[in-house]
C-alpha cells in the first residue's frame, strides 16, 4: 500500500495518506493542500494529481471542477462556514478548512447528493486528517445541506452595502468588485452589467487552441481533435486559427507536440491578428515580440510573418521562459530569433529597427481569473504600484524600437485602469510622436463575425461575458512620421 504520513506542527494531527478508493476527492485535496501550503499554482499541481492518482477522463472532469471551483468560490464558502462554527477561520487547520470548502462545493456548487457529499467529506478528514475533526466536519456539513444555495446567498449578503454584497456572493475580494466596475464603466459599458462580468470569471473556460497558419488550418486541427481526442469542437468567433474544445487533453494532439498548434485563449490570438492587420508603411522586415514568454503570441506572429519573408524577434527576460518560446516556436524557427534580455533595455539597444512591435506586459491577470482559480485571493491593489513602472518603461522600450510609422501594441490580460487605459494616457502625456490608432475599428474588421459589438473608443478591451475570451486589453500606437524621416 502506497502511504505517507506527515504531522502537523500546529495542530498534532496525523495525516495519513494511502491508495484511497475515492481517488478524485482525494485528487482535489492534495492540489488544495499544496496550493494553501506551498503557495503553488493550481493549474501546474492538479495535472499532476490527476497523473499520480491515474483518473480516467470521467474522475479527471469531476476532480478538476471540485478543485478549481473550490478554490474560485472560496471566499463565499467561508461566510457560509464562518455561520456555523464556533471559532474565527483562521484558528481552524488548514487542512480541516480545506474540506470544508470542498464539501460546501458539492453541496451547493455541483450535482452531488447531499449524503453522499456529507459522507465523502467525513471520509476525507478522517483518512487525511483524523477523527477528531471529522465529527466536526460531519455536524458542519450536515448543517450547509439544510439550505440552498440561494437561501444561504440570501442569509450571507444580509444588510450589506451592494459592494459587500456582491464580494461575497460572487467570491472576490471587494477592492476588485469597485476595480472592475471602474472598468466597465471606463469602457463604455454600465455599472449594471457587472454581476454578469462576475459570473463570467466563475465560470471555466473551454480550452482553445491555435492553429498556426503556413503549418495547419483551424479544420484540420478541428478534426484532429475530433478523432484523437473524442471531444466536440467548434471554430473561433473572433479569430480565424481558434478551434475551442468540449475537452479532452491538447497535449495528445501530433499537431500541438509539432508545435503546428498551441494552447492559446481565443483573445491572445485575436490580439495578434488585430496587430498584423494595421497598414504599416515601406517593406517589412521585423516584427518584435518585447516580452515574449510563454510563446503563444510569438508563434502566430512567427507564421503570420512567414508568408510575407518578415523575421521575428522574441525577447525575454527569464531563462526559463525562453526556453518556453523556443518550444512554442520549435516549427518556425527559421524565422525567429529568441534572445535573452530586459525588454525595458530593448529599444535603447535596437532603435527604429522594428515596423510592429508587441509589447504583451507583465500584468496583474485580472483578466484570466477565470482559468486561474486561486489568482483573485493573491492580488492585492499594491500589485498595481509596483508594476506601472515596469509596463511603462516596457512600453517606452516598444516605442523606441519602432520605426517611423511602425506600430506599437501593448497589450496586458487584464481590465484595471491602471494598467490599461491609465498607463497608455501617462505615456502619452509625455509624448508629440505617437498617434492612437482605433483599435475596436480595426478589430471590427479582422473578426469573423462582423456584427460583433466591441464597444466604442480606440482601445480594445474583451471581456469573458461579452466576447467569450479572458479580458484582454489593446492599444495601438503608431510612431509618427517626421519630415526628418
Amino acid at each position: 500500500m502506497n502511504q505517507r504520513s506527515f504531522r502537523n506542527p500546529h495542530t498534532g494531527y496525523q495525516y495519513r495518506a494511502k491508495t484511497r478508493r475515492d481517488q478524485p476527492r482525494d485528487t482535489a485535496f492534495w492540489t488544495l493542500h499544496r496550493v494553501a501550503q506551498d503557495d503553488a499554482f493550481a493549474n501546474l499541481v492538479l495535472p499532476n494529481e490527476i497523473e499520480r492518482h491515474h483518473l480516467n477522463r470521467r474522475d479527471a472532469a469531476f476532480a478538476t471542477e471540485l478543485a478549481y471551483g473550490t478554490l474560485r468560490l472560496q471566499g463565499r464558502y467561508d461566510a457560509i462556514i464562518a455561520r456555523l462554527v464556533d471559532r474565527d477561520l483562521g484558528e481552524l487547520d488548514a487542512d480541516v478548512l480545506t474540506v470544508l470548502r470542498l464539501g460546501c462545493h458539492e453541496l451547493l456548487g455541483m450535482r452531488v447528493e447531499s449524503y453522499a457529499a456529507v459522507d465523502s467529506a467525513v471520509d476525507l478528514a478522517r483518512d487525511r486528517i483524523s477523527t477528531g475533526p471529522a465529527g466536526m466536519v460531519n455536524a458542519v456539513l450536515r448543517r450547509v445541506s439544510e439550505k440552498s444555495l440561494s437561501e444561504w446567498l440570501d442569509i450571507i449578503t444580509e444588510n450589506l452595502s451592494e459592494e459587500k454584497a456582491l464580494a461575497v456572493a460572487f467570491s472576490y475580494p471587494e477592492w476588485m468588485i469597485w476595480a472592475l466596475r471602474d472598468s466597465l464603466v471606463a469602457a463604455g459599458r454600465a455599472a449594471e452589467e457587472l454581476p454578469g462580468l462576475l459570473n463570467a470569471q466563475n465560470t471555466p473556460p473551454y480550452v482553445a487552441l491555435c492553429a498556426r497558419p503556413s503549418l495547419c488550418t483551424a479544420d484540420e486541427l478541428a478534426t484532429a481533435a475530433e478523432t484523437y481526442l473524442d471531444v466536440d469542437t467548434r471554430l473561433g468567433r473572433l479569430s480565424p486559427h481558434a478551434v475551442v474544445l468540449s475537452g479532452g487533453d491538447p497535449r495528445r494532439l501530433r499537431l500541438v507536440t509539432r508545435g503546428y498548434a498551441g494552447v492559446e485563449d481565443e483573445g491572445s490570438q485575436f490580439l495578434v491578428e488585430v496587430l498584423t492587420a494595421v497598414e504599416v508603411p515601406g517593406v517589412e522586415r521585423t516584427w518584435v515580440d518585447l516580452c515574449a514568454g510563454p510563446g503563444g503570441k510569438t508563434a502566430l506572429l512567427a507564421a503570420l510573418a512567414k508568408p510575407k519573408d518578415v523575421a521575428v524577434v522574441a525577447n525575454e527576460i527569464a531563462e526559463h521562459r525562453v526556453e518556453l518560446v523556443r518550444d512554442s516556436v520549435k516549427a518556425l524557427a527559421g524565422n525567429v530569433t529568441v534572445i535573452r534580455g530586459d525588454g525595458r533595455e530593448f529599444g535603447s539597444r535596437h532603435p527604429g529597427k522594428a515596423d510592429r512591435v508587441l509589447v504583451d506586459a507583465p500584468c496583474s491577470g485580472l483578466g484570466a481569473l477565470r482559468r486561474r482559480p486561486e489568482a483573485r485571493w493573491r492580488k492585492n491593489p499594491a500589485d498595481f504600484s509596483e508594476l506601472s513602472p515596469l509596463q511603462a518603461d516596457l512600453l517606452i522600450s516598444g516605442i523606441e524600437a519602432a520605426k517611423a510609422g511602425g506600430v506599437v501594441a501593448y497589450a496586458t490580460c487584464s481590465p484595471h485602469l491602471a494598467e490599461t487605459r491609465a498607463l497608455v494616457n501617462s505615456v502619452l502625456q509625455k509624448r508629440d510622436d505617437l498617434e492612437v490608432l482605433d483599435a475596436v475599428e480595426i478589430a471590427k474588421q479582422v473578426a469573423l463575425d462582423a456584427n460583433h459589438d466591441f464597444g466604442s473608443g480606440s482601445y480594445l478591451q474583451l471581456w469573458p461575458d461579452r466576447d467569450h475570451t479572458d479580458a484582454m486589453f489593446l492599444a495601438l500606437l503608431r510612431k509618427k512620421e517626421t519630415d526628418e524621416n
